[in-house]
This record gives structure tokens, sequence and C-alpha cells, in this order.
């Protein structure tokens, strides 16, 4: 179960507490579980007599669905159900289905995310339009990453080079836009500010091996998906010259809550949630959105976060105890909404221009909004306290 909890992406605490309350309903006596990134431990007796075990494991995507299911199985042999043999036959079950959602929806799924985080970050139909064809690429090339094990490894530098080298030679070959916001919107799906934000919850709540851990691989992504955008930006330039700039062309404002329900559905498919809590995956998101910007005009943008995390921390709770599901149904896309992922990417490409002083402060913004969203979450939790797993 730990290693299904872990690849479906379960946080450190909540796969401990899981583990924790399966050991004591099948009388293994004081376990001590612990969690990292690519290991778990699981010791069990006194010091004198204590057994302890190793799980090699890999960081996994975050699959709503199987952790939707393996919650029910939990629930089930702690509540005596169904027998330990009978869940270890429905974890098998769970891991050898096949996946929720198609190659193409899939790839649609990038494309509706690419286009509505381009209008998020206050693009035109232009930006939005090449926003969508990245998203489609990038799409395409995580299908193939899925099969081929080597590209994975190099994924995403290499959809970043793609969506910088599109960008580019759109902006001369088709019409002039805002580059930066289109490939930024065409990346998002890759930029780990999730990864970030839990990293900083578990240095928060004391879990300090996996949020270090968690740290450092989010910090690996950003490098490689900044160089791929400066790989990508060479190759554009000597393929068609420098790129062409133009004015963003201001979209009406009922445009940006459009794009809140169609990045909802889309992340339906791209968190692999179940069909049937679409509709508490958009709500999630159009709550996120909403308080977010009601925070962001009382507290500013990078605090505004915390409003925004605190309300969807307090829903994905209430929706826990009240539907007897995991929280991280509604709480894994609101928080998607407000992560500062975009904020490290911009820091770091003003890093990478030489420009040390905007890169510093947008860096500390970006720290700023991760820990506001962090204290929103934790705050939640005192307000209307999490079901247990």
């Amino acid at each position: 179960m730990g290693r299904a909890l872990h690849r479906a992406g379960f946080s450190a605490s909540r796969l401990e507490r899981a583990m924790a309350r399966l050991a004591e309903k099948l009388g293994l006596p004081l376990p001590q579980i612990f969690s990292t990134p690519t290991a778990i431990y699981a010791a069990f007796g006194s010091l004198r007599d204590q057994k302890t075990h190793l799980l090699r494991v890999e960081p996994g995507s975050i699959s709503l669905s199987h952790l939707t299911r393996l919650d029910k199985v939990v629930t089930d042999v702690v509540a005596g159900t169904i027998s330990p043999e009978a869940g270890l036959a429905r974890i098998d079950e769970i891991e050898s289905a096949p996946p929720a959602y198609g190659n193409v929806l899939m790839v649609t799924a990038f494309a509706l995310t690419s286009g509505a985080v381009a209008r998020f970050l206050g693009g035109g139909i232009n930006e939005i339009s090449v926003g969508v064809v990245i998203g489609i690429v990038t799409g395409l090339l995580a299908v193939v990453a899925s099969k081929w094990p080597p590209l994975l490894e190099i994924y995403e530098p290499v959809a970043a080079s793609a969506a910088a080298f599109i960008a580019g030679v759109l902006s001369v070959a088709w019409m002039p836009f805002n580059t930066s916001t289109a490939t930024l919107s065409g990346l998002i799906v890759l930029i780990p500010g999730f990864m970030l934000t839990i990293a900083i919850r578990e240095l928060s709540t004391r879990h300090l091996a996996s949020g270090t851990a968690r740290l450092a691989g989010a910090g690996i992504i950003f490098l490689g998906i900044i160089f791929g955008v400066a790989l990508g930006n060479r190759l554009a330039l000597a393929a068609v010259g420098p790129v062409q700039l133009a004015p963003i062309q201001p979209l009406p404002e009922w445009t940006f809550f459009l794009s809140a329900l169609l990045a909802g559905l889309a992340f339906t498919v791209i968190l692999k949630a179940e069909l049937k809590d679409a509709p508490w995956v958009v709500l999630s998101g159009l709550v996120a959105v909403l308080a977010g910007r009601v925070g962001a005009q009382v507290l500013g943008l990078e605090l505004g976060g915390f409003v925004g995390a605190a309300v969807v921390g307090v829903a994905s709770n209430l929706f826990s105890r009240l539907r007897d599901r995991p929280s991280m149904v509604m709480l894994v896309p609101g928080t998607l909404m407000l992560v500062p992922g975009t904020i490290g990417f911009s820091s770091l490409s003003s890093l990478l221009d030489a420009q040390v002083v905007p890169a510093v402060q947008t860096a500390f913004r970006m720290v700023l909004t991760a820990i506001a969203l962090v204290a929103g979450l934790l705050f939640a939790d005192i307000i209307s306290p999490e079901r247990d797993v």
C-alpha cells in the first residue's frame, strides 16, 4: 500500500499516516514509518527486537483516481470490511488498470491548460493561440515520453526547447505577439510549482528529508526548463532571426472566468481524476481563482495566495468529510491555480539574461508566494481539520 500511495502522488505526511493506521490495524508492534521521494522505511517492534524494511521507490505523477480508490482500500481494511488479502488484490487491480483517459484527450487537456494560462497571464488571442499550439506539442512529447524512458529523463528541457523555438518562429512567420507569455503558458504543465509548495509545506511540518529532496528536485526541473528555453531561443534566432514582439491586445473580463472553467476540465484529465469528480475539480479551480483575486486586492499579489489557499483548503477538507473521499481531489487542482511556478520561471529567465537584481527580487516573490500558500493550507487545517486518510 505504501508503494502504491507513493506512486499515486501522496505527500510524506499523508503516506506515513495511512501506513501507520494500517500497521495498527494489522497488530504490528510500535510502527515507525519514514517516507522520502525515493524511499520508504518501515520499522516495527522495540529497539532491541526491531525489524526494519526498505522500499526503493521512484517519484510518480499524481493520479487522483488511484488516490481515491487506494484511500477506499485503506478505509475498508482499517474498518474490517475487507481482509488484508482482499486489500492486496484490490491494490494490484488498481495499479494494473488501463489509463483513465486516452492520448488524444490528454493532448487536448495540455492544449486547453496552456490556452487558459495564457489568459491568466493577461495574454490576448494571439498569445492564447500560440499557447495552445505549444500545449499540443508538449502534450505529444509527454505521450511519447510515457512510452519511451530515455525521453522521459530529459522531457522538460526538450519540451521547453520546442516551446521557445515554436514561439520564436511563429512570431516571425505568422505575426508579432508577446513570446514570453505564449512560451510560459505552453510550459505551465511542466513547471513544478506544486512540487515547490509541497516541499515548503513538508519543511514547515518538520518532514525535513522529504521536503529538502522535493525542493532540490523542483530546482533541478526549473533549471532544465530554463536551459531548454535558452536553447530554443537560440535555435529560433538562427532559423528566422530575432523574434518580433507586439503589445498584448486585452480580452474582456468574462474570458478570464471561462479560462478558469476550461482549466478545471483540463486538470481533470491531466491529474487523472475520476469523471464523477470533474465538477469538484472545476469548482476547486473557480474557488481558488476567485479567492486569490479577492486576496490579491486586499493583501497584495504575493500574500493574496494565502487567502486563496486557505479557502481552497477549507473547502477541500469539508468535501473530504462530507463525501468521504480524499481532500486531494479538490486540494491539488485548486492549489495548482495558485502555485508560484510562473514567478520562479521569470526569476530564472532574468538570471539567464544577466539581470541579477530583477532575478533576486522575483525569486523572493516566488518564495514569499509559496510560503503564503503553505500558511494558508496550514491555517485551513486548523479551521477545518482534514479527515484521516
